[in-house]
């Protein structure tokens, strides 16, 4: 399954992807910042840089794809 999540590098959401993704799920994390993104993938997580105040429909809707 593919879960997205918003504020993917925050405590909970990092163990929360970390949960995700050992259990063979796809788990994708949300951020602003494209340097937090080493911290995603090294705990199995993808990163989706996006800041979701400025973001069209558009590009959000890519994400959730």
């Amino acid at each position: 399954m593919r879960i997205v999540i918003a504020g993917g590098h925050g405590q909970i959401a990092l163990r929360l992807e970390r949960l995700l993704a050992a259990r063979g799920d796809e788990a994708v994390g949300i951020i602003r910042n494209p340097q937090q993104s080493q911290d995603l993938t090294d705990i199995g997580a993808e990163p989706a840089v996006l800041d979701l105040e400025s973001a069209s429909v558009e590009e959000t809707a890519e994400v959730l794809r």
